[in-house]
């Protein structure tokens, strides 16, 4: 234990007195330390704008703040005559701060650079809430044993329970942590994003409208919502027509008549596509579309028009005004769009035996 007082200068002077003179001195001088740090960051953040310079200042500053009093409260632990019963607690605070601090710095550095990235990285911003939340809870949990143990207390009894309650709660939410990892796999895998639309094998299709942990929000083309569970999302097929872009063609199924002259067919095809292609909107005005002879049907010859659109919901529009046209056109040009016509094969035989009947009858 250090001496009641120290002599100066022929004084001597109480611990009682010079203890706290160097705490307060201790204080001002880290703090103002403290300070020249943040400025000195602050500059370099200046010079490299990437906004790391005000995480690391928003993350440090109350660690730090917690750092500097332990500190000073340790000093004066050694600087002042405490009775020995003391000196047990006040190391006991000083240990338990220095592993708050720690702690709190890790937790904050994970919630600001999370903050910092929301809006600039689109993985980031959709996941943040549940990457946040799993990684505070694994920190603060951690943070949390070891400073039981700096108590001096047993975590052996608390990490055997916390084992058996997480493995029974797991086996009670199991649909809900399926979903939930589900929803994480979604995030960082993205074979589908907020504003694509995708169409499962169950019928539903429309524009994703929101990820969410547990369910995906669809927005229907006839305007309501569909809430899907993100596990049976993962594990239907889906088509997402906004992959790998959003530009999609457009096939239209026609037929002629057999007695159509197919090369004056496919020139009028062509030239109602290509007008259709630049006029109608949503349409990709440079596409060259074109036609492909496909089967000799039962009623004529069909093929398949091909046309462009820029993204999926545009080409109800394009379809539309080209059937129109293509109709008023082959009209004007005398080319016949046939009626389904089945051809019955009868034997001569049948015919004259019903003929004979016909007869009879009469």
């Amino acid at each position: 234990m250090p001496g009641n007082g120290i002599d100066i200068f022929g004084v001597t002077v109480s611990a009682w007195i010079y203890g706290p003179v160097f705490f307060v001195l201790w204080l001002v001088f880290l703090y103002t330390a403290k300070g020249f740090l943040f400025l000195a960051i602050k500059k370099w953040g200046e010079k490299t704008p990437t906004g790391w310079d005000k995480v690391l200042r928003e993350s440090l500053n109350l660690p730090l703040n917690i750092l500097i009093l332990g500190g000073g409260l340790a000093l004066l632990e050694r600087l002042l005559p405490l009775p020995q019963e003391l000196d047990h607690p006040v190391l006991l605070a000083v240990k338990v701060l220095t592993i708050v601090a720690i702690f709190l710095l890790f937790d904050r550095l994970v919630v600001h650079l999370l903050r910092s990235l929301s809006g600039k990285v689109q993985t980031v911003d959709l996941s943040r809430g549940i990457v946040q939340g799993l990684i505070r809870l694994a920190v603060l949990s951690f943070g949390f044993l070891i400073l039981l143990d700096a108590l001096g207390l047993d975590v052996t009894p608390l990490v055997a329970s916390l084992g058996i309650g997480s493995l029974a709660v797991a086996l009670g939410l199991q649909e809900t942590l399926a979903n939930l990892f589900a929803g994480i796999y979604i995030v960082i895998e993205r074979p589908i994003r907020v504003g694509d639309f995708i169409r499962l094998e169950s019928g539903e299709e429309g524009f994703v409208k929101e990820i969410g942990w547990r369910n995906t929000k669809i927005l229907m083309l006839q305007n309501f919502v569909v809430i899907i569970p993100n596990n049976r999302l993962i594990s239907s097929t889906l088509r997402n027509y906004y992959l790998p872009e959003k530009e999609m063609g457009v096939l239209v199924e026609v037929g002629v008549a057999y007695g159509s002259d197919l090369k004056k067919v496919e020139q009028v095809t062509i030239e109602v596509a290509r007008e259709a292609q630049k006029r109608v909107q949503g349409a990709l005005p440079q596409f060259e579309p074109m036609i492909r002879y496909h089967t000799l049907g039962e009623s004529g010859v069909n093929f398949t028009v091909v046309l462009r659109v820029k993204e999926f919901a545009d080409q109800y529009l394009l379809k539309h005004e080209f059937i129109k046209a293509l109709h008023e056109r082959y009209q004007k040009e005398g080319i016949v769009i046939p009626y389904p016509v089945r051809t019955l094969d009868i034997p001569a035989e049948t015919l004259s035996e019903l003929g004979s009947r016909l007869q009879a009858g009469r």
